[in-house]
């Protein structure tokens, strides 16, 4: 075939699609809008059909059975394909977008430590006992109570006002806060 010929060939094969997209747009967007659920997966698959329909022109044209069921199955089919396929793989995780991972150095997780446990030197012993019970050894505040033998309200008194005499030496403000 000349390279006249194909370009007339492709010429009738564009207007046949878009022939079928003003003929059948509609309706095939909204059956595969119902079949998916989500509009723009369905214009996806639309976009599909009229390609395939595109590739075998000579299917459309030879006038056996309607053009609109033709469309209609291929249609489905791809839906179903695409359900198929995503089956068929495992289920993709999604990344946390507010807490991105983030790699620390081993030498600052050191330095950090080493700052840390400075600033608790600097608290009197009933702040820094809380602290250690609350935050390094994980106990929920009864079992700080139990283990200091002192009420779940001096607990939480006493980790409120530690926590504030941790930042004001930290931050060099001072040393222990007076409570």
């Amino acid at each position: 075939m000349s390279i006249a010929g194909k370009r007339r060939q492709r010429a009738q094969g564009e207007e046949l699609i878009r022939h079928l997209y003003h003929e059948h747009g509609r309706s095939l967007l909204a059956y595969v809008t119902r079949l998916t659920g989500d509009r723009a997966a369905a214009e996806d698959v639309v976009q599909e059909t009229l390609l395939r329909a595109w590739k075998h022109t000579e299917i459309l044209e030879n006038g056996k059975g309607s053009v609109r069921g033709w469309l209609l199955t291929v249609a489905r089919n791809i839906v179903t394909d695409r359900a198929r396929a995503r089956a068929s793989r495992p289920q993709e995780v999604a990344e946390s977008v507010e807490a991105p991972a983030v790699e620390r150095d081993h030498a600052q997780t050191v330095v950090d430590s080493m700052t840390v446990l400075g600033a608790l030197d600097g608290l009197s012993p009933e702040h820094r006992e809380v602290l250690v019970e609350l935050y390094y050894r994980g106990r929920t505040v009864t079992e700080a109570a139990a283990v200091l033998g002192v009420a779940a309200g001096t607990v939480k008194s006493r980790s409120y006002y530690a926590l504030r005499a941790l930042r004001a030496v930290m931050s060099g403000k001072g040393t222990e806060v007076a409570r």
